[in-house]
């Protein structure tokens, strides 16, 4: 690694807050499935960390009973986002689409919301949080977009309208 590389790598780390990081140790008894059963579907998730240490969300979709959509939350406690722009995220996924959400404080009832594809490949996803968009149950509200001062939740959503499993591993997710 040249001296350039390594300045700008210490640089960036010193800019960043880790939300969560995934390893064999890793405590994932506040991660809580929420899947379109609350409303009657049938869509079922899980949430486990594999033999490696990351975070693997898998399950199935199911349209059943207008179901549709499978998530797993975390509830983080107020977290300042003042000096952060973006949220990074470090996922595996299985090529399909989903969401990620926070939530400014965990008692509202809608979230900000960024769609990201999944290519089959580990993957750097970032996020800026001005570009979250507020949605309530599928669809997009009439407010602006993030601009709040902290996060209190942050969620992982499948619901592409479609039948379907799907399998995503989470390694870190961070704040830049």
């Amino acid at each position: 690694m040249n001296y350039i590389t390594a300045m700008i790598l210490l640089f960036s780390s010193l800019n960043a807050h880790v939300i969560f990081h995934f390893d064999k140790e890793s405590d994932i008894n506040r991660w809580v499935i929420v899947d379109d059963v609350v409303m009657g579907g049938r869509s079922f998730g899980n949430f486990e960390l594999n033999n490696e240490g990351q975070g693997v969300f898998y399950g199935k979709i199911s349209l059943e009973n207008n179901g549709g959509f499978s998530s797993v939350r975390y509830q983080l406690g107020k977290t300042p986002v003042e000096d952060f722009t973006r949220v990074v995220l470090k996922v595996k996924g299985d090529g399909k689409d989903y969401q990620f959400r926070v939530k400014a404080d965990s008692r509202d009832r809608y979230s900000y919301i960024a769609s990201f594809s999944t290519s089959g490949n580990w993957q750097e996803i970032e996020i800026p949080l001005k570009n979250m968009y507020p949605g309530f149950r599928g669809r997009r509200l009439n407010q602006p977009n993030f601009s709040h001062k902290y996060i209190s939740e942050i969620t992982f959503l499948i619901g592409n309208n479609r039948p379907e499993e799907f399998k995503l591993l989470i390694d870190k997710i961070e704040l830049r």
